[in-house]
């Protein structure tokens, strides 16, 4: 078990929360919420003991061991990926390096004997033996071939690292595991088989996520980082919307009927207050009015912005017409022989963890780039908008950010570039703002309100949710469903692509999958092919 004690933590005169007392127990999954800023990463950190709280402390059970989700992506480049696994548990680690130092000395002493023998037993109590086929089943799992298991971190990518490193969190069975941000860059298969490791998982979970689904399947308790406070809840993040709402609400009628029976008494008093038979009523009511408090309705710090995409035209049958598309990249043939027609009613997800793929077939379709082979035709009433996965291109400027958008809108007033900056949480003061310097989440709510302010038909989007809190995300999930017109787009977020896709593709190996359902009956059709690939298989071995 893990608590928070009287936790308060004040940065300059704010405070981002106050008088926290938490206890998080093992056998529950616990999922931390709250708006950009809130200090969610914060608190995990006070929780690692990374970072010290202004007042208050934090305790454990003796003897567990707490594992972390670590950040830095470079820290064990020079390691190789099975050993940066097995750092998880950094115990375990360095007593098999100290055993094999010991049995690689030339003198090999006594005490030398004595200490081995002390050391084998430690690392066989903490299942060492297993060590490395422990880590391997966990790489496996995250999706990193047997054939990198071997090799430098340094020499993976980084959305590879991102996984070695969730492996090396995960590693060693820990009491305590704290998990910022898992599922970022991770791909749909991975995400999926973490929800599963966590769900089986026996000890305690604490996690920040903004993806809605991981949550609701992951969670069996919500921390929600809000007015200063950190209220928990049970159940998952449906439940906990639900709960929040009707207390709101509750809170709501019940001021509401104070406010009704204060004015009720405020008449009365007024109304007999000089009047001598009835003095001693006037002042009961007084003094039944004086014990009346309303509830405090503090403002939270959740904003949601306002995504409205609205095409300038309709949209006509001809959509886009692929044919034959093949694409090399860094000698790597990503593309080939891709080929589909769009329809004008089609929301199309590309799913499956070839990436790379997908985000090239943007680029081409988006007339960034030109493709080797093949072509493609939007038809003559279509106007599109992209946003791209990685976007520092479209920020290296010394623009203000009112400047930046200005120059995507017909109407050039500021003031109502201003305005529709607004709906999207840039304040007065923003829009005087260099875009150089935006976070991650301000410059994916810019390219939003370019891609709203162009009035284009068709959306091309590559990973839109990236940087986006829950509330933005959720904002951008209920624009794009009511968007009348066609979108092309990629996420790693389960119940983004489930409400928003119609048509779902995968580019893999052997061509193009395309299915025109929801996501979840492609996910249900796909996992049948396994099981009847399998099946086949133990078929065939059978029959041999």
């Amino acid at each position: 078990m893990i608590s928070a004690n009287n936790i308060t933590l004040r940065l300059g005169k704010k405070a981002l929360f106050e008088d926290v007392n938490l206890k998080f127990s093992p056998g529950n999954c616990y999922g931390v919420i709250g708006a950009n800023g809130a200090g969610k990463s914060t608190f995990l950190k006070i929780l690692s003991g990374e970072l010290e709280p202004t007042k208050g402390d934090v305790t454990m059970d003796p003897g567990e061991r707490m594992s972390v989700l670590r950040q830095d992506h470079f820290q064990y480049d020079d390691y190789m990926v099975l050993d940066a696994v097995i750092m998880g548990n950094q115990r375990l680690y360095d007593i098999r390096n100290e055993k094999e130092a010991i049995y690689a000395k030339e003198d090999f002493t006594e005490e030398d004997g004595i200490r081995a023998s002390e050391l084998e037993a430690e690392f066989a109590g903490m299942n060492g033996w297993e060590a490395e086929s422990d880590a391997a089943t966990l790489l496996n799992g995250l999706g990193i071939p047997q054939e990198d298991h071997e090799k430098k971190l340094g020499a993976l990518p980084a959305a590879e690292k991102v996984k070695v490193l969730l492996a090396q969190a995960l590693f060693g069975n820990p009491d305590i595991l704290l998990l910022d941000e898992p599922t970022n860059h991770l791909d749909l298969d991975a995400i999926a088989w973490l929800e599963e490791f966590l769900i089986n998982f026996d000890n305690t979970v604490i996690v920040v996520s903004h993806d809605r689904y991981f949550l609701n399947k992951v969670c069996t308790h919500i921390a929600d980082i809000d007015y200063a406070k950190i209220q928990l809840y049970a159940g998952n993040y449906d439940f906990w919307y639900e709960s929040s709402q009707l207390m709101i609400k509750q809170m709501k009628e019940a001021n509401k009927k104070k406010e009704e029976k204060i004015r009720e008494l405020q008449e009365f008093i007024q109304r007999f207050s000089a009047n001598a038979s009835k003095s001693r009523q006037a002042t009961s009511r007084k003094r039944a009015l004086e014990k009346i408090e309303l509830d405090e309705m503090r403002p939270s710090s959740r904003k949601y912005p306002y995504i409205d995409f609205r095409p300038n035209r309709e949209i006509g049958n001809e959509v886009l017409t692929v044919e034959n598309i093949s694409k090399t990249v860094d000698g790597v043939k990503v593309l080939d022989h891709i080929s589909f027609t769009v329809g004008h009613d089609d929301k199309i997800a590309f799913v499956g963890p070839n990436t790379v793929a997908t985000t090239t077939l943007f680029q081409i379709l988006a007339g960034e780039i030109e493709p080797d082979e093949g072509n493609y035709k939007w038809g003559v009433t279509t106007s599109q908008s992209y946003f791209p996965k990685d976007n520092t291109r479209e920020f290296d400027c010394s623009d203000t950010i009112v400047e930046w958008l200005t120059q995507y809108s017909e109407e050039k007033d500021p003031t109502y570039v201003r305005g529709f900056l607004g709906r999207m949480l840039f304040s007065g003061e923003d829009g005087v703002k260099k875009v150089r310097v935006l976070s991650g989440g301000e410059k994916v709510r810019c390219m939003l309100s370019k891609m709203m302010i162009s009035g284009s038909n068709i959306l091309i989007l590559d990973e839109p949710t990236n940087h986006l809190d829950m509330e933005a995300i959720t904002a951008l999930n209920n624009g794009l469903i009511k968007f009348p017109g066609v979108i092309l787009f990629t996420s790693q977020d389960h119940q983004f692509i489930q409400t928003t896709a119609n048509r779902i593709m995968e580019i893999t190996p052997g061509g193009l999958i395309d299915k025109m359902c929801t996501y979840d009956e492609y996910l249900e059709s796909d996992e049948m092919a396994r099981k009847r690939q399998v099946m086949n298989f133990q078929a065939e071995e059978d029959e041999n």
